[in-house]
């Protein structure tokens, strides 16, 4: 499956366990059965994955942890908060810069709706942002 599949099943899976368990649960829950979830619709998914990198000649190997890294190619961000912030989003577009993957999902199961909680995050620069920063990939 190409990214735009894997966006598409970790999006439809995620509805379906937005509109079952609703909102209001720890981000932990919905992480756990989401990954549960995807893993039997055939996707490979490593959960609070450590990317590790160099930058400016340090070596960090827990320097991020991307909660879910789907088939190596898809970031996924949870979040349980009423609201997401900016941040947030800018978060996501770190780790897709940093892995330097095309897209990832900011997905938010405390929103009321799942339309509402649901944004995907696009990186137009694949390549490393500063030439300081160096991915150890083995993502």
């Amino acid at each position: 499956m190409n990214v735009e599949q894997v966006s598409s099943v970790v999006v439809d899976t995620a509805y379906h366990l937005h509109r079952d368990l609703g909102p209001g649960l720890l981000e932990s829950v919905y992480e756990t059965v989401l990954a549960r979830m995807l893993e039997r619709r055939g996707l490979q998914v490593e959960r609070q994955k450590s990317v590790t990198f160099d930058f400016e000649g340090m070596h960090f190997d827990d320097g991020l942890r991307v909660d879910l890294l789907v088939d190596g190619c898809l970031v996924v961000e949870l979040k349980s908060v009423e609201k997401t912030a900016p941040v947030h989003a800018k978060q996501v577009l770190t780790y897709l810069r940093v892995v330097q993957l095309p897209l990832g999902l900011l997905i938010n199961f405390g929103a009321g709706t799942f339309k509402e909680g649901v944004k995907r995050i696009a990186n137009n620069h694949t390549e490393l942002a500063s030439s300081r920063l160096r991915v150890n990939r083995d993502v």
